[in-house]
């Protein structure tokens, strides 16, 4: 082994276990409703180094990476086996999305891939590309995995090369290393994103919350959080989908919304993390908000806070899509913290942590869009009353 090559590999491996090493402290003041911490938990750089490089001195001298890799975001997430694992979208620098598991000892630090990606099997259509797993841990012994499986569009004419199809793809697990791929979810709209399961049965049936759109990027007149029931998930058919929460003009989720991760249940309702898009003279900017359903009734809003929940910051908004932030993923401890993983900007995962209470708290009594601007003025001055009479008091 010549020295160049032991002296490269050297340094690599260092910079590596320092990467993965690296401490993470809660960011500044906050907002009281959730916790920013400061290093992202997840990046391209934590790839192994045995994916990205042949370590073999002979065939590869220059010691050069053999299979790059562009970015780690938008991870599903799930407590097993008392480890905190992030099922992550890993993209190559061929553009190729695949799925690999990352684990971490307190959910904020220290995550370190698991040697293999997952390997995903594939239908007789095989997918192009696969991305954004949602996880379920159902009530009927399974862990579920919802994804986009992407495949190109036959209609399309020979000179556009990006127009696709999106579906539903449907995995389950109940190790998280052995997956078994089931047939992908049959809808009545011409694409399918953002589809995610409900932890519980649903009138003895699968619930499942859907994303109706007419094109593979716009929602058109389609869009909104859809509701729909499916007898089974081997052969998953949603054919009536209820929207839950729709589109609204002006409003951070003007242009498109979809489910985030699996709604969490609380004895007051269940608790829906969701992204928000609108359209900006930049381009579309991605948010997270939140809204509470009944707990009987899943298809009935009863809490909306008004605006974005989180929105992209600082060194969040750059990125290869900037100016996003993205959530398919959150954990609830069993002492009612909440851990939140969010990716930004297509590019790399972070993690904020609030508690039960306290989003309740947000959801509940934060007041709603009034949809107007005079109404949000009204808001203010309704918030300065109350401030005054207590000054005053």
């Amino acid at each position: 082994m010549n020295k160049d090559f032991e002296k490269r590999l050297n340094l690599l491996e260092i910079a590596h276990l320092q990467l993965i090493n690296k401490p993470n402290e809660i960011l500044g003041l906050g907002n009281g409703v959730f916790n920013r911490y400061k290093n992202p938990v997840l990046t391209a750089a934590h790839a192994p180094l045995f994916w990205r490089y042949d370590l073999n001195h002979i065939t590869n001298p220059y010691l050069m990476e053999r299979f790059g890799i562009n970015a780690a975001f938008n991870a599903g997430a799930i407590k097993f086996n008392g480890k905190y694992l992030l099922v992550v979208r890993v993209e190559g620098a061929d553009r190729k999305s695949f799925f690999a598991v990352a684990e971490s000892e307190d959910g904020i630090s220290n995550f370190t891939f698991w040697d293999y990606p997952v390997d995903l099997p594939e239908t007789d259509e095989p997918d192009v590309n696969v991305y954004d797993m949602r996880l379920t841990a159902h009530e009927d012994g399974w862990i579920y995995g919802l994804f986009c499986t992407e495949r190109r569009d036959l209609e399309a004419p020979a000179h556009d090369q990006s127009m696709a199809v999106a579906a539903c793809g449907i995995a389950r697990t109940r190790d998280m290393v052995k997956w078994e791929r089931l047939a992908d979810l049959v809808t009545n709209s011409p694409q399918q994103r953002n589809v995610v399961l409900h932890p519980e049965f649903v009138h003895g049936k699968y619930a499942l919350y859907t994303r109706p759109q007419d094109g593979f990027i716009s929602a058109g007149k389609g869009g909104g959080i859809g509701f729909g029931l499916s007898n089974s998930m081997g052969n998953a058919r949603v054919d009536e989908e209820t929207i839950v929460d729709n589109k609204n003009y002006h409003t951070v989720y003007e242009a498109k919304n979809g489910q985030g991760p699996a709604p969490l249940r609380t004895e007051k309702g269940w608790l829906h993390l969701a992204h928000g898009v609108r359209n900006t003279a930049a381009g579309l900017r991605y948010v997270l908000y939140m809204f509470m359903t009944d707990l009987r009734d899943l298809t009935k809003v009863i809490y909306k806070p008004a605006g974005y929940f989180l929105a992209p910051e600082d060194d969040e908004r750059t990125g290869d899509v900037s100016n996003v932030v993205f959530c398919n993923g959150w954990i609830k401890d069993d002492d009612g913290r909440v851990f939140i993983y969010y990716a930004s900007s297509d590019t790399r995962m972070h993690v904020a942590t609030s508690t039960v209470d306290k989003l309740l708290d947000y959801v509940i009594n934060t007041p709603a869009d009034g949809l107007r601007s005079a109404l949000s003025v009204k808001t203010i001055y309704k918030i300065i009353a109350a401030n005054n009479a207590l000054r005053n008091a």
